[in-house]
């Protein structure tokens, strides 16, 4: 669906295009400053990060907080990205990023798609910003939270690590 929504996107010659959970957890406010970072040049990539200033979701459990967290450090240190919200599924990219990276070689989904996105953008190049956000857990919608999504973003992130390594990105 995320390539789906970028191609239609990039076909309809949008020059910033967003990304965000249709389940309320993401503020459409903070769109804004998203697009706003993009449009001003001060990124290519601007992420709505729950991380950048210590933690900032409300109403999560616990052990859905420390699997997130976990899983950035976790991504963070394989991959290299200096991005402390790997996950984030809110953002607005230019164009020129997902023209640039090839958008139709992204094979994961969940959240190691996000990883592979920004991991992607990184390699290219391109500048990479986190915005600080509040996430709020879902008013509408069920978590797709699943051990194959945990199991391929735990193997993913060696994948495209060692890609990119050989060059194979």
């Amino acid at each position: 669906a995320y390539v789906q929504g970028f191609t239609w996107a990039l076909e309809h010659d949008y020059l910033y295009i967003c990304e965000m959970d249709a389940d309320f957890s993401h503020s459409p406010e903070d769109l804004v400053k998203l697009v706003k970072t993009v449009k001003l040049g001060e990124a290519d990539v601007a992420i709505g990060s729950r991380y950048i200033r210590g933690i900032s979701i409300v109403n999560w459990p616990l052990n859905r907080l420390i699997l997130s967290y976990g899983a950035n450090i976790y991504a963070r240190l394989v991959t290299g990205l200096p991005v402390r919200d790997t996950t984030a599924g809110f953002k607005c990219i230019h164009r020129r990023v997902l023209e640039a990276i090839d958008i139709d070689r992204i094979r994961s989904n969940g959240y190691a798609f996000q990883i592979e996105l920004h991991f992607r953008a990184y390699k290219a190049g391109f500048t990479l910003k986190e915005v600080s956000i509040i996430f709020r857990e879902r008013e509408e919608g069920v978590s797709k939270m699943s051990k194959s999504i945990v199991r391929e973003a735990v193997w993913r992130v060696w994948s495209l690590r060692l890609r990119s390594f050989f060059g194979r990105l």
